[in-house]
């Protein structure tokens, strides 16, 4: 414990001296120019951490005790200030407008990385850091390792996974009880769910039992056969594929099946008459919340027949250490510290899937969460998540392209062939990434 706390003061005066000595931090390849965001001088024993998702870290309780509490029990000589997104006031425009850039954010990777902070320069290659501090990568779940890699087309790594929202396959035992269909289990693909459906599909009287539910854009986003949506070598989508349209197919014939067109999968819970459904784990909590009395477990997800015992692409939030900090050795060293078996495990007991996937962190999944007794939860880490698609070329627009509109409304409501409604979504996301290319083309500063 000693030789900790020397270490700690050590490397807090090094920081300081560097501070004090050079115009912009250590590794900082951005010159500090006129419409880039700076830092704001900060005490260089404190920490700030930026939360934009997970979402439930807007309660600061929940942040404290997943990461608060430990960080500072870690670094008892560090203070450890958050702040999470607000809506006005705490976006990132408003910190980056006062000068309040954060050490560390914790963001949505997919959605949020190329939108916020590329597009403000906010973006820092963590590789050096990982050689320096002997992190090994190869221990964290490596889709969601790739997922951050392929970020750029250098490979380069931006930041490091926390939380995974995986996906599992919630099932009504009641519904299934009452019609004689055997539970679903572990590893099914999705032909063998599309017969469970069929069997499970009925009306009786007012009630109408649907076999199967899921949400069509989680579905396309997430795709098991790591397709992407946009052109890896132009700026264009690419959605007009035979691969596209087996994705689509696939699902397209549970909703073609009668009666069972989709209600959200958030009626599961509320209404009881969806046999299955595919949502994330978090519904583990909030479905047992809203009926107390239903009667429901969980498998894997249904997969595809070529993609066995395929997971989700990664639904994750990471962790960044900005550009503009200057305390880089020190935010990594308390990811480093979240990342440790030690912390994984106490997050796996509170219901967070993290990276680091081994024995005993998958035994602790759930442990304090009453609403997740009885369950399955060993599905949870059943197959291997599906690697992200690879990097695009260098230069090209991000684009979030809107997969859900493909079945709603084009195939849901207007009944389009699946190529029609590829077609339609690829041709409206190519004009809107060229009516994005044409905005920024006067603008060198970056969003905000």
């Amino acid at each position: 414990m000693v030789d900790h706390a020397k270490r700690l003061i050590a490397l807090l005066a090094s920081l300081a001296l560097l501070s004090a000595c050079e115009a912009s931090p250590v590794g900082n390849t951005a010159d500090n120019s006129e419409g880039k965001p700076k830092a704001s001088e900060s005490p260089p024993n404190e920490l700030l951490i930026y939360t934009v998702n997970p979402p439930y870290f807007a309660k600061e309780e929940v942040f404290d005790k997943q990461i608060g509490q430990f960080l500072k029990k870690k670094f008892p000589d560090i203070t450890i200030k958050h702040i999470h997104w607000d809506n006005p006031g705490r976006q990132y425009k408003d910190l980056i407008a006062a000068g309040t850039i954060p050490d560390i954010i914790f963001d949505n990777t997919r959605m949020n990385v190329q939108r916020w902070i590329f597009a403000n320069d906010l973006q820092y290659d963590i590789s050096d850091l990982i050689k320096k501090y002997n992190f090994d990568t190869t221990k964290l779940n490596p889709a969601q390792v790739a997922q951050m890699k392929n970020l750029t087309p250098e490979g380069k790594l931006f930041g490091l996974p926390y939380n995974n929202n995986d996906f599992v396959l919630f099932y009504n035992k009641d519904i299934f009880d009452k019609f004689g269909v055997d539970y679903p289990k572990d590893g099914m693909t999705y032909d063998e769910i599309y017969e469970l459906a069929k069997r499970l599909t009925r009306v009786e009287g007012e009630i109408t039992y649907k076999g199967f539910s899921q949400n069509p854009g989680h579905y396309m986003n997430y795709n098991q056969l790591s397709l992407s949506p946009l052109s890896l070598t132009e700026d264009k989508a690419s959605l007009n594929t035979p691969e596209w349209k087996k994705v689509v197919d696939n699902l397209r014939r549970f909703y073609d099946i009668p009666a069972n067109q989709f209600d959200t999968v958030e009626t599961f819970a509320t209404k009881g008459n969806i046999a299955m459904a595919v949502a994330t784990v978090d519904h583990l909590v909030s479905f047992y919340e809203q009926n107390k009395n239903l009667n429901f477990d969980i498998v894997s997800v249904p997969s595809f027949a070529e993609a066995p015992n395929s997971r989700y692409q990664p639904n994750v939030y990471s962790m960044y250490i900005t550009k503009q900090s200057t305390k880089k050795d020190l935010a990594f060293q308390a990811i480093a510290a979240i990342l440790s078996e030690e912390h994984q495990i106490e997050l796996a007991k509170e219901g967070v899937i993290g990276p680091l996937e081994t024995k005993a962190v998958q035994e602790a999944f759930g442990q304090n969460l009453p609403q997740m007794n009885g369950k399955h939860v060993s599905s949870i880490y059943f197959g291997k998540t599906a690697m992200p698609p690879p990097a695009r070329a260098a230069g090209l627009t991000w684009y979030d392209v809107p997969m859900q509109n493909v079945f709603q409304p084009l195939i849901f409501k207007e009944s389009k062939d699946s190529v029609t409604a590829l077609r339609m979504i690829e041709e409206q996301s190519t004009k809107a990434i060229q009516t994005e290319k044409a905005s920024k083309s006067g603008n060198t500063t970056g969003g905000n």
